[in-house]
């Protein structure tokens, strides 16, 4: 599969806009500020496909990127705390639309901060991971940033708070030294090469 070829094809900003579900989704979640958008430029190759920005909470529509046999799926993130009540519950509608919409939804990528624990927020989302029965696995962001020894706690810590899923990948990523990004595209590709 070819990730070089993704293009940008739609923002939704409600529920009602959002395009058909025709191919599988891989939809890209986590908390503000995360390294979503670093994630997924560097799953494609490119610098500024996904926009990065410097202030967090400024995604607040879902992105569609065509993948031509998939599509990833850019949630907006979640747990910013200087974006108002209103905007919250905008975005809380919208990804819940989303979820609540039936889409061939292939693959979430949770991502959460390798540095730091899950917050409540992210506890929450992997909650409803599980119970939804939906396939996901976590990509822990920033692992360049830990020593050896920080990271080895990180990762027994993370599996000890996720031993309930059952087989659930642990992928630690870099967007700074590629760490993990040939492991992710191998999971994306053998979701949208066999639907």
């Amino acid at each position: 599969m070819n990730f070089d070829k993704a293009l940008f094809e739609f923002a939704a900003g409600r529920p009602d806009q959002l395009p058909e579900s025709t191919v599988p989704e891989i939809v890209f979640s986590g908390r503000s500020n995360v390294g979503k958008s670093s994630l997924i430029n560097k799953l494609v190759n490119r610098k500024s496909l996904a926009r990065v920005s410097a202030k967090p909470g400024k995604t607040g529509t879902i992105n569609f990127y065509n993948l031509q046999a998939c599509r990833l799926v850019d949630l907006p993130g979640y747990g910013y705390a200087r974006v108002s009540q209103s905007e919250k519950l905008r975005w809380s509608e919208l990804v819940e639309g989303y979820f609540g919409a039936q889409r061939n939804v292939g693959l979430v990528i949770q991502i959460i901060d390798m540095r730091h624990s899950p917050s409540a927020n992210d506890l929450d989302m992997i909650e409803y991971l599980i119970n939804s029965g939906t396939r996901f696995l976590i990509a822990a962001t920033k692992s360049d940033k830990l020593n050896k020894t920080e990271r080895g706690n990180q990762l027994r810590l993370f599996q000890e708070m996720f031993r309930r899923a059952e087989g659930l990948k642990l992928v630690p990523f870099s967007s700074v030294n590629g760490e993990g990004v040939e492991e992710i595209r191998n999971m994306i590709s053998e979701i949208c090469d066999h639907s």
